[in-house]
């Protein structure tokens, strides 16, 4: 008797599918016992361009807004009231000290003077007289010719005649000076403002009549943050007697963008930190002969904030974000390793490293994607100034990119 089971005879096509399946599957467990296609080959190590870096010493100078005053702004006061008669200068003009600058009517002063005179002229007569009864008084009284009472009298009389006398002196002296005063005078060397009265007008004792502004020196004051708490102290040490050697120079940059020629000093900073700002006002002084800085301007004004010694200037590309903080890659045998760095500012578009590298090692600046600590690299040294350029086109690159986003947007 002869049995068939249903299905047991497969057709033709089905047997052909499952001997390609089979087929294939060889074929990927020969390629995941480290079988490679034909023409494959390794990955070779990415190229990067390295520095040698050394410890230097770092000027660190910042830049803050400022404003310019004068070193001295002087209010100009009548110092006797009467009608203002002529103004002596043109307004804005730059004066001497002691240059006249407004005159006040003088007839009523000259009239006091005189007045003044005739009761001294008077208090002399007087003096005089008082004098020769008190001569002959004394001599009588040495001769037991008057009495004592008399003599008494007569000193007393010479006595309030020499009073009188020096009350007169001093009114004179009185109506002289406010005859002075009548002719009003720069209390200092500087430039004029406008006059607050015109030709005629009837001035008071201490109107205001203009103000004298000195120009050389000129203060410039700016504001410190509160972390520049070197700057600060060295400032303070200046003010004081042996100071001198401490104090900060300061550059000043006008508003047309130029470079002033002359370097100023930083002289003064408060002592108190303004809550409202969290800034500490501070001041520099500088020369200005020319008068090319004038007061009231805005300019900015740099400031060496800090010297910092054995320090390292890279690129600041050659600075990555690691899972600890900045870190750099160093290459040691053609093998990248990461290093964590404590960073300090920029400076001239470079970042200063505190702490995290030796001297004569060999950081990467440029090719830093894509790199693992551990890595093997193809290595190409860079001089400093080649990694001054490619630091420079890189930013160029970065600033062009960033550009034409915004332009898409």
């Amino acid at each position: 008797m002869h049995l068939s089971l249903p299905g047991a005879r497969l057709p033709v096509k089905w047997i052909l599918a499952v001997g390609l399946l089979v087929s294939l599957l060889g074929g990927c467990e020969q390629n995941g016992n480290g079988g490679a296609p034909a023409g494959a080959g390794e990955r070779p190590p990415p190229e990067v361009y390295v520095q040698r870096v050394e410890p230097r010493s770092v000027d660190v100078v910042e830049e803050y807004a400022a404003r310019v005053r004068g070193s001295r702004e002087v209010e100009v006061r009548a110092r006797v009231q009467g009608i203002l008669e002529e103004r002596l200068y043109t307004e804005g003009q730059v004066v001497e000290t002691g240059e006249p600058l407004f005159r006040i009517d003088r007839e009523p002063y000259q009239i006091e003077l005189q007045r003044a005179r005739a009761e001294l002229a008077n208090a002399q007569a007087e003096l005089n007289q008082a004098q020769r009864e008190w001569r002959r008084i004394s001599t009588l009284f040495q001769q037991n010719a008057v009495s004592e009472r008399e003599r008494d009298s007569a000193l007393s009389a010479r006595e309030l005649a020499e009073a009188r006398y020096a009350l007169a002196e001093s009114g004179v002296a009185t109506a002289e000076l406010n005859l002075d005063y009548t002719e009003v005078r720069a209390p200092l060397a500087g430039m004029t403002g406008l006059e607050s009265f015109p030709e005629g007008s009837l001035i008071e004792r201490g109107t205001l009549l203009t103000t004298v502004t000195q120009q050389d020196p000129v203060h410039v004051r700016f504001s410190l943050p509160e972390g520049d708490a070197a700057l600060q102290r060295a400032a303070r040490r200046a003010m004081s007697a042996n100071g001198q050697s401490e104090q900060r120079e300061a550059l000043l940059t006008l508003p047309d963008g130029r470079v002033y020629e002359e370097s100023g000093v930083v002289d003064f900073t408060d002592s108190t930190i303004d809550p409202r700002t969290g800034s500490v006002s501070a001041r520099a002084v500088f020369p200005n002969p020319d008068g090319e800085v004038v007061p009231g301007q805005f300019v900015r004004v740099r400031v060496l904030v800090q010297e910092l010694e054995d320090v390292f200037l890279i690129p600041q590309q050659a600075v990555g974000q690691g899972p600890q903080g900045a870190r750099v890659f160093v290459v040691e045998d053609d093998t990248v390793h990461a290093r964590t760095v404590e960073l300090g500012p920029v400076v001239d578009g470079r970042q200063v490293v505190l702490t995290g590298l030796e001297a004569d090692q060999r950081i990467v600046v440029n090719g830093l994607v894509g790199l693992q600590d551990g890595m093997p690299v193809r290595v190409n040294e860079l001089s400093p100034e080649e990694a001054q350029q490619a630091a420079e086109e890189a930013e160029a690159s970065a600033a062009e990119a960033e550009a034409e986003t915004d332009e898409e947007a």
